[in-house]
């Protein structure tokens, strides 16, 4: 049953539209029913420095075939929205945060991006206009090109003093209405947990931990709440979401791994210290993540945090 579950599981591609941009190799697993997984690039144009960002993208992409899993990075390059980048276009991405040619997407940008960029003709490496999306906008497309799971750090949810700011992450959104398994670390640590799961459940989203009774802070292994589900193997995850779509439902699946290595308490500790920085300066809304992780990045002298989201992400595919 388990492994007839998995079977289903990776055969439920549907079908990628034109707009979306897939590349071969990726598009040659999908069709064969071999395993993709959908990367961010959010993380890769704006949220470590260059070239770090870089040998993180690398480090990931080779954990996942040495699985026997494509790896397809999603963004938007010049207009066109790819799922999957050859090595000279992620290190163009990893380059053009810096640059100020990469902008931050989330899933209500996608077309305006698109529409802003898609006429861009010119062949030139300093002139590529990229849109790094965002675990929303990922998800978004990583179904359109027909990937069922997503493997990324730490998802959104409701900032801290979001029941006066009503500051909740389109994360959440797109969870309750894009069916892709999004397995993560759990929640960032600089967001409300517990009214982040309190949004989940008013949104039917299926969300669980693996292998614990307790939901995972990013960094940390232990938030403090009760995770309202456990996840013991693989095949209690695709036979969750299989179940889910032979009901009809159209929403994702959240899966949080914990980060048990003790290296996460010294970022913990500087993405506090962060915080706080972000507070004084005035920065909010969607420039926050990207700014903690620079300083974090800088006050770890970026070995820390590289080796953390490292771990974060090579643990996230404990599925496979």
């Amino acid at each position: 049953m388990a492994s007839q579950a998995l079977r289903r599981f990776a055969s439920a591609v549907p079908r990628a539209p034109p707009c979306v941009k897939i590349l071969p190799e990726v598009a040659d697993a999908l069709s064969s029913g071999r395993p993709v997984v959908a990367l961010e690039s959010t993380i890769v144009a704006h949220g470590m420095p260059y070239p770090q960002n870089l040998e993180l993208a690398k480090d990931v992409s080779r954990i996942l075939r040495n699985k026997g899993v494509t790896p397809a990075t999603i963004a938007v390059k010049n207009g066109m929205f790819r799922a999957g980048l050859h090595p000279d276009e992620l290190e163009n991405l990893s380059k053009a945060g810096e640059e100020g040619r990469a902008i931050k997407c989330s899933t209500r940008d996608l077309p305006l991006v698109a529409s802003k960029h898609r006429h861009n003709m010119s062949h030139s490496e300093e002139n590529t206009q990229w849109g790094a999306t965002t675990v929303a906008a990922t998800m978004r497309l990583a179904h359109v090109a027909g990937i069922s799971t997503f493997v990324t750090g730490g998802t959104g949810g409701v900032h801290r003093g979001g029941e006066l700011s009503l500051d909740i992450s389109t994360d959440l959104i797109e969870l309750s209405r894009t069916p892709v398994v999004v397995i993560s670390a759990g929640v960032k640590s600089i967001l409300d947990v517990k009214r982040t799961l309190e949004v989940l459940e008013t949104f039917a989203v299926p969300t669980g931990t693996w292998q614990s009774n307790e939901f995972p802070a990013f960094f940390s292994p232990k938030s403090g709440v009760k995770s309202p589900a456990i996840f013991e193997n693989a095949s209690d995850v695709a036979s969750a979401y299989l179940t889910g779509r032979e009901l009809g439902m159209k929403n994702g699946m959240l899966v949080a791994v914990p980060n048990h290595d003790p290296a996460g308490r010294n970022v913990e500790i500087a993405i506090q210290e962060a915080l706080q920085e972000a507070d004084a300066a005035g920065i909010e809304g969607r420039d926050v993540t990207p700014f903690i992780l620079r300083t974090v990045a800088e006050k770890t002298g970026g070995d820390s945090l590289r080796r953390c989201v490292h771990l974060l992400l090579s643990r996230g595919l404990v599925a496979y």
